[in-house]
């Protein structure tokens, strides 16, 4: 159902030095990064917390900001129920957050894209699996029942104290999965608009699948047909690039540990991805440690650069971020590529992520920063870096708070 945008009363807006963090100890953090100025002789600064406010569930697993409506939603996956909920926040100028809406939903939300006119609509994918009979999309009557997990929903947060549901789609596995362990039931990993604003990819680890939809008005959103990918790889999350007058998708496939990279064309009004190639997470003819796991990957605003994250390979020894600790820690890397005219990932550098698990991470608006969710070291770390040349820098700050960290996102 949509309704016309509300103005919503600001305490003011939030200055461009802050940034929010969930984990799955159940609060939302949020830390100055104003003193992140790179390693010194004094060591790497450590982030102050400015806040820290309960997310109202205890595995909260996904932030989304619409900072034109001072909002945060998060995302609570209910790893500790049978469901999910969507809290909704109002952003203040010193940090905190004002709780405005919570909401229960099916279980396993994982992540959450604003989509449609003024970025009115939520749409968010469900990882959990369900034993549904069939696929079906619910409207009307049949929105005020709960699904099961392993779906997609779509919600009108365009008064975000009044979120409204809009639909529900739910999946079932109809086929042998490849790698039954991880793939016994469809799981929607990730929610991503195209950058037309016209359409949703949503890849399902489960099925290797990318689930496609177009976004129709009153922010419906219609099924397409779904692109297969290679059996067993487990798509987990997209990012769009525009290079050289063309538009290019590039897909991080967790099981594999591969990036799989797409042209995208809009023939009579759709959208279609072509596949070009296949390369590890390391780049073009780099072994992958057996046991890496791939797991986020974010463009440049320029569309320059490509980087991505993988956990369990340990391949770093840094220095550890307390001061008062004479010792090492080991870190898995930050893939970093400059991207080419003709859409392929040249690699530019591997850097240490700061510690264990990169579960997901973020860039700065001005690129000079990137932001890291260390999932295993209950860690943030920010990175500097040069948005000319694309080059990862020195650690540029820390904070090590309780829960494990699950995303990461800037007050931009």
């Amino acid at each position: 159902m949509g309704r016309a945008l509300a103005a919503i009363p600001s305490a003011g807006t939030p200055a461009p030095n802050l940034l929010y963090v969930s984990s799955y100890g159940g609060k939302v953090v949020t830390l100055d990064v104003a003193d992140a100025a790179g390693s010194s002789a004094s060591g790497v600064p450590k982030l102050r917390t400015i806040a820290s406010t309960d997310g109202g569930a205890g595995t909260l697993s996904w932030l989304t900001l619409d900072h034109g409506r001072s909002t945060l939603f998060g995302l609570d996956e209910g790893l500790s129920s049978d469901r999910g909920s969507l809290t909704s926040f109002r952003t203040r100028a010193d940090g905190s957050l004002e709780t405005l809406a919570r909401l229960e939903m099916s279980p396993g939300p994982v992540s959450g894209v604003l989509y449609g006119p003024e970025d009115g609509g939520l749409a968010i994918a469900h990882y959990q699996g369900a034993g549904c009979a069939r696929v079906t999309l619910l409207t009307d009557d049949a929105l005020h029942s709960h699904s099961s997990g392993s779906a997609l929903s779509t919600w009108d947060v365009s008064e975000p104290s009044e979120v409204v549901k809009v639909q529900s789609e739910t999946f079932t596995l109809n086929k042998q999965p490849t790698v039954p362990h991880r793939q016994d039931a469809p799981h929607p990993h990730q929610a991503f608009l195209d950058p037309t604003g016209g359409f949703l990819v949503v890849p399902d680890l489960g099925t290797d699948e990318l689930r496609m939809y177009a976004v129709g008005p009153r922010l419906a959103v219609t099924p397409l047909l779904p692109v297969s990918v290679a059996p067993g790889s487990g798509p987990r999350h997209v990012q769009f690039a525009k290079r050289g007058g063309k538009t290019f998708m590039y897909l991080v496939a967790e099981l594999t540990c591969t990036i799989v990279g797409y042209g995208v064309t809009y023939p009579a009004g759709t959208i279609k991805l072509d596949e070009l190639w296949t390369i590890g997470v390391h780049g073009e003819g780099k072994p992958v440690p057996a046991d890496a796991s791939a797991s986020e990957i974010v463009v440049s605003a320029d569309g320059r650069f490509a980087l991505v994250s993988s956990r369990n390979e340990n391949g770093f020894l840094i220095g550890d971020f307390d001061p008062s600790k004479d010792g090492q820690i080991v870190s898995d890397p930050i893939v970093n590529f400059s991207i080419d005219d003709d859409g392929s990932l040249r690699l530019l550098q591997d850097v240490p992520a700061g510690g264990r698990v990169p579960r997901q991470f973020s860039m700065n608006k001005s690129g000079t920063l990137l932001a890291v969710g260390l999932q295993s070291d209950m860690r943030v770390v920010l990175i500097s870096r040069d948005p000319e040349t694309g080059r990862l820098g020195r650690f540029a700050g820390y904070a090590d708070l309780e829960g494990e960290i699950t995303s990461v996102v800037f007050n931009e």
